[in-house]
Formats: structure tokens, sequence, C-alpha cells
């Protein structure tokens, strides 16, 4: 989705016309690689309006703490949030990201919800979770593959099993993946939990060697991830590692039968 941008909303005509010029900034800092330049484009935004959501998601990513990044996208949240409006949560709910003045407030509540999870603050952040999906149910951004597997993690697999119920149509790896962990976790080892875990290998066969250990992660997870390749692989295995090492004899029901299934191939 392209995205279309919605006229302004009521409001000091000034402080819509400082955001814009502020947003020319973050279009420039996010085409910046070199990270100290992108940081002050990041804080002249900021300068020209307190109510720029990128540039506190950009000084976020550079953050040196994991409690700096939460404070920084906090603040990214509550400009974005100030920026849209209250009626954008009541009017263009279920629309978010296709409007493309949302997308700032999107990135920076997603990064909020991460960095929650990642202090262990997980009910909160699975709520924001919750609620991004609400916002946007097109889901442009992935959050549904993040938030079923914190879901996972925290042993919530009724609200997982509604969450693909959700999104019945979503046939990538990813979910087929989670549904075979899923029935596992419910079945054992049956012909019911081996049929998913027959359709997640068709689906991307190199998920086993990273959860196995027998491939090492990278350094940086891959920026842009293909359908049924390695950066998927690794994308997967990474959010969802430590809920595979918690079930109980998942790992080795895996490698029981992916080499199984090798075998007859």
């Amino acid at each position: 989705m392209t995205g279309k941008a919605k006229a302004g909303r009521p409001g000091p005509r000034g402080g819509r016309d400082l955001l814009a010029q502020a947003r020319e900034v973050i279009y420039q800092a996010w085409e910046t690689p070199n990270l100290k330049r992108r940081v002050a484009l990041a804080e002249k935004a900021l300068g020209i309006s307190p109510d720029c959501a990128d540039a506190y998601v950009i000084l976020a990513q550079a953050a040196g703490s994991l409690d700096e990044a939460l404070e920084l996208y906090r603040k990214g949240v509550e400009a974005g949030e100030r920026a849209l409006g209250k009626e954008a949560f009541e009017e263009d709910a279920g629309y978010f990201w296709g409007l493309l003045e949302t997308r700032p407030y999107m990135r920076a509540r997603a990064g909020f919800a991460q960095c929650l999870w990642e202090s262990g603050r997980r009910d909160q952040a699975l709520e924001h979770y919750r609620e991004l999906l609400r916002l946007n149910p097109n889901d442009n951004q992935g959050l549904r593959y993040v938030f079923a597997a914190c879901l996972l993690e925290v042993g919530r697999d009724e609200e997982v099993e509604g969450l693909l119920k959700q999104y019945d149509e979503d046939a990538g790896a990813e979910f087929a993946w989670t549904r075979a962990l899923l029935a596992f976790r419910k079945l054992g080892d049956t012909p019911g939990s081996r049929e998913k875990l027959a359709a997640a290998l068709e689906s991307n066969l190199h998920v086993p060697a990273f959860l196995l250990g027998k491939k090492k992660f990278p350094p940086v997870l891959p920026d842009m991830v293909g359908f049924g390749d390695e950066s998927e692989a690794i994308c997967y295995a990474a959010d969802n590692l430590k809920v595979w090492q918690a079930t109980n004899g998942a790992l080795a029901w895996l490698a029981k039968r992916s080499a199984t299934q090798r075998r007859r191939a």
C-alpha cells in the first residue's frame, strides 16, 4: 500500500507548517548512512517541531542503552499523538499506515513495544502490539509475527490461535512455522502436528538449521527478507528460538521429523 496524505486536521496552521518542515529534514536523515549525521538531522528536526515522532525514532535507534531508547520511543509516541490529534484514533482506526501521516507514530509505538518487552514489561508490550494491530489490521509493519512469538513465550497459546485465524490467509513461512509449533504444544507428535510441520518445511526449509544450531545467526539481522530463503529463516528463528527451546521436546521432534522428511525427498 503506497498510502495517501490526508488533509491537515484542525489546529494551528503554524504548527502544521513547522512539522512539515521537520519532516523534510527527517527525509534527509533516513537517506543518510552516517549515523552521526543522521542523529544531528533528527535533533535539527526536533528543534523545528517537537511533534516530529520520526526524529525520536532515529534518536532511539542510536541510543546507548535500553532505558534511553525506551524513553525516546515514549516521547516519539507522545509526539505522534499530538501531531495526529485525538480524532485520528477514532476516525482512522483500521486504516493506519495507509495514511502517510500516521506512519511516524506507528514506527515510534512499535519501537516502544519492543523496548517494553525487552525490559521485562511484558503485559504492557503486548497491549501496545494489540493496539497497533487494531489501528492497522492490514499490518504493513509485520508486527503480527513478533506479537505471536511474544504470546507463545508467555504461554498465551489460545490468543495465538485467534491471531492465526485473524490472518488465516497468511501463507508465509513465519505463520506456517508458528502453526507447526503450536500444534506440537497442543497435540504432541501426532499426524496433525506432523502435517503442520511438513507444511512449514515446505514454506522454508532453512529454518531447522538455525533453530537446531547447525548454522549461526549473523551479527546483524537481515534488513530485507525474501520468501523461503535464509533471510526469512534467520528472522523467524531469531524471534522464536526461545519458544522452541522452552517447549519440552520440540527441538528433538523437529530434528527427527525434518531428517525423516529430507530422506523421503
